[in-house]
């Protein structure tokens, strides 16, 4: 007797549950299963660093469970896989369930990375609904709290926190914030506007203890606050897609169709690496765009499609009255082009050797350069040679070069 299959969709995040709707979207008909671990049904997570202070944390539903009716897309909480079988195609579930699949999808997404210093005191991460709920239950005006970390979320939460009059102090291994995701001059100017809010930084700080709720350094300062969280990035979840035995090489190894080394199954989000658009390079990205758009082409080539996935990585970040987008992979040491649009934004390009913008970096207030990184993530995707005169020449139109790069 032939077992009945349908789609498993593994993570119930952004990535899954924007996967699952896109099968709909793109007329499957049969049963479609999401399994996740957490008690909510899927949430939108730039909220948790990006929302604003004070208050409860809010939780932004992807989908109403009317929506997730009315698509008839079974969503299974606080659930979790054991172990996925693919001679069988079939998902083990923890509690005794068997889930026999067609294809499967891995959204797992990714953990906070933990500290690599052996410490009893509780230190706190920010990657879940309840993460940031344990955060703002301790974290009230007048409290202090390190953060270990100048990355993104690191920052957006000193933002968040400094809006809600809580003392903070970030504290970073190395001598610059934000690393190689963004460039040195739009990092440094959003560390100054931190500093401005009365932020401390403490860069070059390699820490020697953490006991109770204090932190020591190797210069010999000290560190004492009410809470303590580490910032210091995400790893992919792949457990399962080891133990099935698929390819995993920093994420689920994944080919242009996202597809892994079993035809039967696919990776996307967070979880997988995949191949650059641009260069083949592999690359992982941890973004809210990445994932949609990933879920989405994930499900239709779930579907027999084989399209190659061609977009452009995107991701924005906003910190008090200033918001930072960045279209592409920054290249470091690679020289920028600079434009001045006024209102206080700026913004930078990349080219490759072959004359194409590879990057465009923009940094202002609220809304000032949204619409020149979305033309430039444009002209990324047709592979365009736009005149650096003319990306540089704030009184150019930009839309123009649509028409001709």
């Amino acid at each position: 007797m032939t077992q009945h299959r349908g789609m498993v969709i593994v993570g119930a995040g952004e990535c899954g549950a924007r996967a699952a709707f896109a099968l709909r979207e793109n007329g499957y008909s049969g049963p479609i299963d999401v399994l996740g671990e957490e008690e909510h049904r899927p949430y939108e997570r730039p909220p948790l660093s990006k929302g604003r202070p004070g208050g409860a944390v809010p939780l932004k539903e992807i989908a109403t469970q009317a929506q997730w009716d009315s698509a008839e897309i079974s969503l299974s909480l606080g659930t979790k896989v054991t172990e996925v079988d693919r001679a069988d195609r079939v998902v083990r579930l923890a509690d005794g369930r068997i889930m026999h699949y067609d294809k499967l999808l891995f959204a797992t997404g990714a953990r906070a990375r933990r500290l690599p210093l052996a410490t009893t005191a509780p230190v706190a991460t920010l990657r879940t609904m309840s993460d940031a709920q344990h955060i703002s239950s301790i974290a009230v005006p007048g409290s202090h709290v390190a953060i270990i970390g100048a990355g993104l979320i690191g920052l957006e939460l000193a933002a968040r926190l400094r809006a809600g009059d809580v003392d903070v102090t970030i504290i970073e291994v190395s001598s610059a914030a934000l690393g190689r995701a963004v460039p040195p001059e739009l990092a440094a100017r959003l560390v100054q506007r931190h500093r401005n809010e009365g932020v401390r930084f403490e860069f070059d700080a390699e820490i020697t203890a953490i006991t109770d709720r204090t932190i020591a350094l190797l210069d010999g300062s000290q560190f004492t606050a009410d809470l303590i969280v580490a910032a210091i990035g995400a790893e992919p979840e792949t457990g399962l897609a080891e133990q099935a035995g698929l390819e995993v090489r920093n994420g689920i190894t994944v080919n242009v169709t996202l597809a892994t080394s079993d035809q039967n199954i696919f990776a996307a989000g967070d979880c997988c690496n995949f191949p650059s658009p641009r260069t083949g390079a592999p690359v992982r990205l941890e973004s809210w765009r990445n994932a949609l758009d990933q879920g989405e082409h994930a499900a239709a080539n779930m579907l027999g499609a084989s399209r190659e996935y061609q977009k452009t990585p995107w991701f924005w970040s906003e910190q008090y009255d200033l918001t930072l987008q960045v279209a592409g992979l920054p290249q470091p040491g690679r020289p920028f082009v600079r434009r001045e649009p006024g209102s206080g934004a700026t913004l930078l390009f990349q080219f490759d050797d072959d004359g194409r913008l590879v990057s465009a970096s923009g940094l202002g207030p609220s809304g000032s350069v949204a619409k020149e990184i979305r033309i430039a993530e444009m002209l990324i995707e047709r592979g365009a040679r736009p005149d650096p005169r003319l990306l540089a020449d704030a009184q150019s139109n930009l839309k123009k070069l649509l028409r001709t790069g």
